[in-house]
């Protein structure tokens, strides 16, 4: 079996990274639910991977690659506040983490941004969480 893309290992170290906190569980519903895309019929809050891209970034014979993944937050109707603090939560997880990953290491790791937004045709509310990384494949 091959190792994931860079890509794809970091995701799945998101979810490791996530997943036993009791805290961010909470504030998901009772378990840490992130998703690839929305679930049929779930009610917030919840997470998505949203858009997210690798390049690489590779020196001095060091094959690395930069990340940039997006985690939406989708929140309870009526409460941006909801969707806020599981950004913040899972932002707070990721200070000085030490994240094993399959195949590559992390180098750096920063969230970016945490942003709110609410769609102008539905009234949905949700946060967003912009996570950036380096890695290097082993």
């Amino acid at each position: 079996m091959t190792d994931p893309s860079p890509l794809l290992a970091l995701r799945a170290g998101l979810i490791a990274r996530f997943t036993p906190d009791a805290a961010l569980a909470g504030l998901l519903g009772g378990r840490v639910r992130l998703y690839d895309e929305p679930p049929r019929g779930a009610l917030p809050v919840y997470a998505l991977f949203g858009d997210a891209g690798i390049e690489d970034d590779s020196v001095d014979g060091a094959e690395r690659h930069r990340h940039s993944h997006e985690i939406a937050v989708i929140a309870k109707p009526g409460s941006v506040r909801t969707a806020l603090d599981a950004a913040e939560r899972m932002a707070a997880l990721l200070i000085d983490t030490a994240m094993p990953l399959a195949g590559c290491r992390l180098v750096t790791l920063r969230v970016r941004a945490i942003k709110a937004h609410r769609d102008a045709r539905t009234g949905e509310a949700r946060a967003s969480l912009t996570v950036e990384a380096v890695t290097e494949t082993l």
